[in-house]
């Protein structure tokens, strides 16, 4: 099985090209490949796979019933490093249209890939930063995480993913994620995606992030945008440019009245074989 790595603002995936839909992409799989002592080491796992040969991707664009439909001939397969699924990755996305544009999978400039959040559009040229259409944030109510003995209160985001966004005064870069952060299993029955955040100026803000199901990242794509709408919301607003940093680097996160965008680095480090021994 050859395979590409590559990284997001140092959001990590290991890429599996599946051009004829054959990969059993099992748990057990992802969490060796993302194993960073054993296995290639990574946040995640995209397998690429032609949208028609992906019965969960026909369905996915059934339900989505746009004329764009045509135009998806991708289905981006991501998986977290603990072998569950996820719905969305904002890095991820960015890692798999490079990807494409780089094999000559697809063509510089803009196009559809299929996601379980739905369809979405992304434009890169042959080099440089990629943008991605979020999809339109969705502001679900408040709730609560706990990290050690403080409690923060946040902003319940869903990005097709869940989110909570804690916008807090104290240094981000102090507090320790190191094991799971607490959360309201009634509101979250599924995980969640944590988000702490600081207010660093105008439009702009310092995050780390705590994955469902990856631990701490570097960065994370869907969160960004969610932080964004949380620094957006406490200051009253719901459009405009935020600056997010994160320990990974600079992301851009663009908010208007129908969507969001996200551009950044996507970046292909590696290309190799893994060997038939790590698929069993």
């Amino acid at each position: 099985m050859r395979f590409v790595k590559g990284h997001g603002t140092e959001n990590d995936f290991v890429i599996l090209p599946d051009r004829d839909g054959s990969i059993d992409l099992s748990a057990s799989l992802v969490t060796s490949l993302c194993d960073r002592r054993t296995g290639i080491g990574a946040d995640g796992v995209l397998r690429v796979v032609p949208a028609k040969l992906s019965p969960e991707a026909i369905g996915i664009l059934d339900r989505e019933g746009t004329g764009r439909q045509r135009d998806a001939e991708w289905f981006m397969d991501y998986r977290n490093a603990d072998g569950s699924v996820a719905e969305m990755c904002g890095n991820g996305l960015r890692v798999f249209a490079r990807y494409l544009v780089d094999a000559g999978l697809a063509d510089a400039g803009e196009f559809d890939v299929v996601t379980r959040a739905g369809l979405r559009r992304v434009r890169l040229d042959a080099t440089g930063d990629v943008t991605t259409d979020m999809g339109a944030p969705q502001i679900l109510g408040e709730s609560w995480t706990t990290v050690g003995t403080a409690e923060y209160g946040g902003l319940v985001v869903s990005m097709g993913n869940p989110h909570l966004a804690c916008v807090t005064g104290d240094p981000v870069a102090q507090l320790d994620l190191t094991s799971q952060p607490g959360f309201d299993p009634a509101v979250f029955p599924t995980g969640v995606n944590i988000e702490l955040l600081n207010v660093v100026g105008e439009r702009r803000v310092v995050m780390r992030v705590f994955e469902r199901g990856s631990g701490e990242t570097r960065s994370c794509g869907t969160g960004t945008v969610a932080a964004a709408v949380a620094s957006a919301h406490m200051a009253g607003e719901a459009t405009g440019e935020w600056t997010v940093e994160v320990p990974g680097g600079l992301l851009t996160v663009t908010l208007d009245d129908d969507t969001s965008y996200l551009t950044g680095p996507a970046v292909l480090v590696a290309a190799g074989e893994i060997p038939p021994q790590t698929l069993i």
